[in-house]
């Protein structure tokens, strides 16, 4: 296996050196599905010296499209993500020491896991945990990198602690009511562009070439032929309660983090947004009309699925009827409310 990574130091700006760097750093991954799994194995086939997958969920059929690390299998068995992972990981290098955690990526459990990690990469679905990692890497002084994709658009970022502005600086508070890959569908280039790009960056921050490092929030809609390079150095702020002078790092407190709640004697559960937001009902009604029959009145929306009810309040809360199980209410939340 001498020459299993010839290819990667022929390329100068890695060489022997940057290999010998990558093979002595950890890569936390947080979220194990399209994005997180992809750059799971990128990072693997490169030599990375430790990986840690965390990820709360398991391997549907839907998933299978562009979720490329995992096969028939998985699906059959419903396998969590985090360990079919990690098997596919190891038959894929050996040499890569691997943990593989199934929970929720709650501010408890990921500080619990960033002892020793050089470097964060995002492949969640929601912005609740993506602030919840702004957080943690700014308190903790570990870069990160952000990605997302939905249809056949994309984008990419790359936080540096004490150097770049943050999510928070970006976007100030959590986005509500956005489209996700069970609303709006996903292709699997967009997939595969937005981790090259998470993964491109990762290489250079974990041989020491911070000087390469794109300072650009990267967008892109590949099927329309778009892409966009936005500026962001300027928007840095000293008051930001994240990154700024002085720090609080908001979304570890708890009444910064989503609430659930089951309501006793009604087989419903109750989520809570960080913040509450106004949802626009007519667009809301537009997308979750592919997925059930939507009714609504001044005060609410109401969705019925195949088994459960998804109720959304004008506030921002949300009821998930049919089921007392707050892992599958939060899996239907974020799956059709993002």
């Amino acid at each position: 296996m001498n020459d299993r990574y010839s290819r990667q130091q022929l390329f100068k700006q890695i060489g022997s050196k940057g290999q010998e760097n990558i093979r002595h750093k950890h890569v936390l991954v947080v979220g194990a599905g399209a994005l997180g799994s992809a750059g799971a194995e990128a990072l693997v086939r490169a030599g990375i010296g430790k990986l840690t997958i965390i990820d709360r969920d398991y391997v549907e059929w839907s998933n299978l499209q562009r979720q490329q690390l995992y096969d028939e299998r998985d699906a059959e068995g419903q396998i969590p993500k985090a360990m079919a992972a990690r098997e596919h990981l190891r038959q894929i290098n050996s040499e890569v020491e691997i943990e593989a955690f199934v929970m929720d990526a709650r501010p408890e459990n990921l500080e619990g896991l960033l002892s020793g990690i050089d470097l964060i990469i995002d492949g969640t679905d929601n912005f609740d945990i993506r602030f919840i990692l702004n957080d943690l890497s700014h308190k903790f002084n570990i870069p990160w990198i952000y990605g997302s994709c939905v249809g056949s658009y994309g984008a990419a970022y790359t936080v540096i602690p004490g150097e770049t502005p943050c999510l928070h600086c970006i976007l100030k508070k959590v986005p509500g009511g956005g489209a996700t890959c069970d609303t709006a569908g996903i292709i699997g280039p967009a997939v595969q562009i937005v981790s090259a790009y998470q993964v491109a960056e990762a290489f250079k921050i974990l041989v020491g070439d911070f000087s390469a490092l794109r300072k650009t929030f990267l967008t892109f809609d590949v099927w329309n032929n778009q892409h966009y390079a936005i500026t962001l150095e300027k928007i840095r702020k000293e008051d930001c309660p994240t990154c700024g002078a002085a720090r609080m790092y908001p979304y570890l407190s708890y009444e910064n983090q989503t609430k659930t709640e089951v309501l006793c004697g009604r087989n419903t559960v109750q989520i809570r947004p960080s913040r509450m937001n106004e949802y626009n009902f007519d667009q809301l009604e537009k997308r979750l009309k592919a997925h059930g029959t939507v009714t609504r009145n001044p005060y609410l929306l109401s969705c019925q699925l195949h088994n459960h009810r998804l109720v959304i309040f004008g506030d921002g809360r949300v009821f998930v009827h049919g089921t007392n199980d707050i892992q599958l209410a939060k899996n239907l939340y974020y799956r059709l409310l993002g």
